[in-house]
């Protein structure tokens, strides 16, 4: 069984940065692009960034120059750099795969003073 495991989430500052990584484990097939979105209480699942259904790497226009998505082949882990953070990127962000299959448990990120 596939699992997504999320890290790197937190309470930060407004302007503040953080970075979050996503492990993909035991997966019995390559799985070469990762997607992430997040949430919010009472509102839909929104897609944020990184590449979904084939397409290339995009973003959402409100995370766009703060945001980066990005690979480790490496480590096999996926990053999402956050930084300039807003009040309004408060949600539970999670990973997963491009076509969506494969879901993390999801991290908090708080921004607040």
């Amino acid at each position: 069984q596939v699992q997504v495991v999320e890290s790197g989430g937190g309470l930060v500052q407004p302007g503040g940065s953080l970075r979050l990584s996503c492990t993909i484990i035991m997966s019995q097939f390559p799985i070469n692009h990762m997607a992430w979105y997040r949430q919010v209480p009472g509102k839909e699942r929104e897609w944020v960034g990184g590449r979904r259904y084939g397409m290339t790497t995009d973003y959402i226009d409100s995370v766009k120059g703060r945001f980066t998505a990005s690979r480790d082949n490496a480590e096999d882990t996926w990053y999402l750099q956050m930084n300039n953070l807003k009040s309004e990127d408060t949600a539970v962000y999670y990973c997963t795969d491009q076509y969506a299959r494969f879901w993390g448990q999801g991290i908090q990120v708080t921004v607040s003073s």
